[in-house]
């Protein structure tokens, strides 16, 4: 798939940087685990040279974003210090997200490069993240977009944004794991010294944003496994859900949300459990037997795959009152 990354005129290139390099490291990463590289990524803009932060320094394109007439993930980066003349800057651009949106393509905004995004209009009567430091701007120049205060990552409709300064790596992690697979993703941020931990906080978010297609049976059984992950699920009771075979179900539901159901389950039985750990004072027998697990070896190998930590580890790093075994 092609990644196109906006590179804004007086860009952050702290900002432009990291989803340019990240996306080709992911494909490294894949060779090495025997995959074919999927990601064709490019720099965009409206001139061949682009500068960026103070004029510091200068970045080159690729392509020019006019001749962009498709592409299947758009990133918009930040600009640099006021938000007014960043978007004054880079006017021109705005017509050409539109379009491309329009035409099928995903946009996903880094920081206040959600300032960028919502010029668009595209945001009108969605939800959106951006730097905490600037809502009270973004509310008062957008009234129509719903800012999700203190949200690390945001999707609505192929629309992706996320919070402020570090949390575009969240975002990245996210795209790279939907895009490509979780071990990649989990690589990249090993790679970078990215902490995981901190990403897996969104991981209900990444469930909310596998909803944006138009099958509307695999929505069903996706909120039969939300209201009902404590209980034995199999995958011929899923497929039985829609009258279908249990091989074109799982060809359905693998092309809906990118992942397989029983991947989807586990997701889903890890995030109830995060919120036990993080609210209740119950133990790790109690909470894996809540969510759905039997066996402590597969529930702790499944916890710590999804988030990163160990049961243990995830509450005493998360919970209000640590605990210990």
């Amino acid at each position: 798939m092609r990644i196109s990354v906006f590179v804004p005129e007086y860009g952050v290139i702290e900002a432009v940087t990291p989803p340019y390099r990240s996306f080709h490291t992911a494909n490294e990463f894949l060779t090495t685990f025997g995959k074919k590289p999927i990601f064709k990524v490019e720099y965009v803009g409206l001139n061949e040279y682009v500068p960026a932060n103070n004029g510091e320094y200068t970045i080159k394109t690729d392509r020019l974003l006019k001749d962009v007439t498709e592409t299947d993930l758009l990133i918009i980066p930040p600009t640099f210090g006021d938000t007014s003349k960043g978007i004054q800057a880079n006017a021109a651009a705005i017509p050409y997200f539109k379009k491309l949106y329009e035409n099928g393509s995903s946009l996903a905004s880094l920081c206040i490069g959600a300032f960028l995004l919502a010029e668009t209009g595209l945001l009108n009567g969605k939800k959106c993240s951006t730097h905490w430091a600037h809502i009270s701007d973004f509310k008062e120049r957008y009234p129509e977009v719903e800012v999700e205060d203190g949200a690390i990552i945001t999707e609505h409709d192929n629309i992706y944004s996320s919070g402020g300064a570090s949390s575009l790596w969240n975002l990245i992690l996210y795209l790279i794991e939907k895009y490509a697979d979780r071990e990649t993703a989990v690589m990249i941020s090993k790679y970078f010294a990215l902490d995981i931990g901190r990403e897996s906080q969104s991981q209900f978010a990444i469930f909310k944003g596998q909803r944006n297609h138009a099958d509307v049976e695999i929505q069903k059984v996706q909120d039969h496994i939300e209201k009902h992950y404590e209980d034995k699920i199999t995958i011929e009771s899923l497929a039985n859900l829609i009258n279908t075979g249990r091989r074109t179900f799982e060809r359905r539901f693998k092309e809906a949300t990118n992942n397989t159901s029983i991947e989807y389950i586990q997701r889903v039985r890890i995030e109830a459990a995060k919120k036990f750990f993080e609210a209740s004072r119950k133990n790790i027998s109690e909470i894996m037997f809540d969510v759905g697990y039997t066996d402590t070896k597969a529930f702790r190998d499944i916890f710590k795959k999804i988030t990163g930590l160990t049961p243990i580890e995830y509450r005493n790093k998360f919970a209000k009152v640590a605990y210990e075994a």
